[in-house]
């Protein structure tokens, strides 16, 4: 059960397995874009590719989608960044159902776990596959694996790598449950913190917070929702930085330095050095690139 990209990686490995995928789960297809075309999400597309049954429910209470369910008879639920599943849909299968959450749980129970380690700095995150219970987030842990969050990382370049190190750690608890071996491991709550799902207004710049704070903002959310201000009127996205402690006399949110490769805007405490842009409608540019159509000057001020 899996609709975005994040879920591939585990749809290509289990279907490479001994193991058998007896159906695949997904979202329906929706109209997107300017001319409305349908879209299949990514995993029908890869299921397809395969040759395996899609189900699509618009909704998980469906008669017809529970009579399907229950027909396949599967001995396990495998769930990566799908539904809330309801308490009746995880009692149908043997084993249950396991999923697949791109934190070190109880850390970061929520939708949107890589963008909140990365908004709040965290220099480690991970994978964890744990047994589903009706309470979102909360079984018992089966396997984590952590993974290091390097200065540079957005939630564009952790998602892939973890969800590639999920598909592995799936496989191996597909293993474990089968032959019995694999416990899981109860979760403290006391320990758990919040990753709720990322709105798009999140991501405009308080160019009065320290530059940290802002660099691991545009992290974050980089590519998307992406980190955004406002240059003369016009909406600006900010897909990458750098965060530098050097102070200038200056208002926050003002450009204190720029030259053909570089520019400096200062925060409430130190400057933001951005490495890749993009102007709402254009493309993403690296800064050099960008600077080359940008007129902003030393001493102009973005929308705070």
């Amino acid at each position: 059960m899996g609709t975005p990209e994040f879920a591939l990686p585990t749809l290509r490995a289990v279907n490479a397995s001994r193991h058998e995928i007896l159906a695949v789960v997904t979202g329906p297809d929706v109209a997107r874009g300017r001319g409305q075309a349908v879209q299949e999400t990514p995993v029908k597309q890869l299921a397809l590719e395969f040759g395996l049954p899609v189900l699509q429910p618009v909704t998980l209470k469906n008669p017809d989608f529970w009579t399907e369910i229950k027909t396949i008879s599967a001995d396990l639920y495998i769930v990566v960044a799908f539904r809330i599943l309801p308490p009746e849909l995880i009692a149908i299968p043997r084993l249950g159902a396991v999923n697949l959450h791109a934190s070190l749980l109880p850390k970061y129970r929520g939708a949107a776990p890589i963008n909140w380690a990365l908004i709040n700095g965290e220099t480690e995150t991970g994978i964890t596959v744990f047994q589903i219970k009706p309470q979102v987030d909360t079984g018992d842990i089966l396997l984590q694996e952590k993974v290091p969050i390097d200065p540079a990382d957005t939630y564009g370049t952790v998602a892939p790598r973890l969800s590639q190190i999920g598909a592995n750690l799936i496989l191996a608890a597909l293993d474990g449950l089968e032959s019995g071996t694999l416990k899981g491991a109860i979760q403290n709550n006391d320990l758990a913190t919040p990753a709720p799902k990322i709105f798009p207004e999140l991501g405009e710049i308080d160019w009065q917070k320290p530059a940290d704070v802002v660099k691991n903002l545009i992290h974050g959310l980089s590519p998307m929702p992406g980190a955004f201000s406002f240059f003369k009127g016009r909406r600006l996205k900010f897909l990458g930085a750098t965060a530098s402690d050097e102070n200038f006399q200056s208002e926050p949110g003002t450009i204190v330095a720029r030259d053909k490769n570089n520019l400096k805007i200062l925060t409430g405490r130190g400057v933001i050095i951005p490495t890749e842009l993009q102007f709402e409608g254009r493309k993403p540019l690296a800064i050099a690139e960008f600077l080359r159509g940008f007129a902003g000057k030393a001493g102009e001020k973005f929308a705070s």
